[in-house]
């Protein structure tokens, strides 16, 4: 495939997925990851999840994610194209509906859609990580160490960080691999 076809292929996946990323680019990390794993075949689950986890321990914002799975297709070009598909659509959009939010500030519809968002956000938020989970554990340690966290997290107050570098720690003595 030529490499200005891929470029539009990136430029049109990212520019849809822009226009439906409610609470940011992590919300719709489990239709990217259908579309550049599933559906291009770009990248495998465990290259995918491995950007994932570059893009969160850089700091930044979430949409780093799309940047690195453009570069990781298409080189520079990519990474390019893909922020720039998921990010300016989305931006235009969100300037328009905030200018339209607060002309409607008081009407009883703006809390209603503001009320109904949340928890679909969560929902979709909940899903990528799910997604990840699946993509990342590849061995029955690695399936364990993401339930253990998962418990630990929702059953405590405990700081997550401390189990990401726990989870760091078992990797790099070979407890757990990908």
């Amino acid at each position: 495939m030529k490499s200005h076809d891929v470029l539009a292929q990136l430029f049109w996946q990212f520019l849809g997925l822009s226009l439906i990323a409610i609470g940011g680019a992590n919300a719709v990390l489990p239709e990217m990851h259908r579309q550049v794993v599933d559906i291009s075949h770009w990248m495998t689950g465990a290259e995918f999840a491995t950007l994932f986890a570059i893009a969160q321990a850089a700091p930044g914002p979430n949409v780093l994610i799309v940047s690195l799975v453009g570069w990781k297709i298409a080189g520079v070009p990519g990474a390019l194209v893909a922020t720039g598909a998921m990010c300016g659509p989305s931006s235009v959009l969100a300037f328009y509906v905030g200018r339209l939010s607060q002309r409607f500030r008081d009407a009883p519809v703006r809390r209603v859609i503001q009320d109904g968002l949340g928890p679909i956000t969560i929902g979709i938020v909940l899903a990528s990580g799910y997604l990840l989970a699946r993509g990342a554990d590849e061995t029955w340690a690695a399936a364990a160490l993401t339930a253990l966290t998962v418990l630990v997290v929702c059953a405590t107050r405990f700081n997550p960080l401390w189990l990401l570098a726990g989870g760091a720690l078992l990797g790099v003595v070979g407890v757990v691999q990908m």
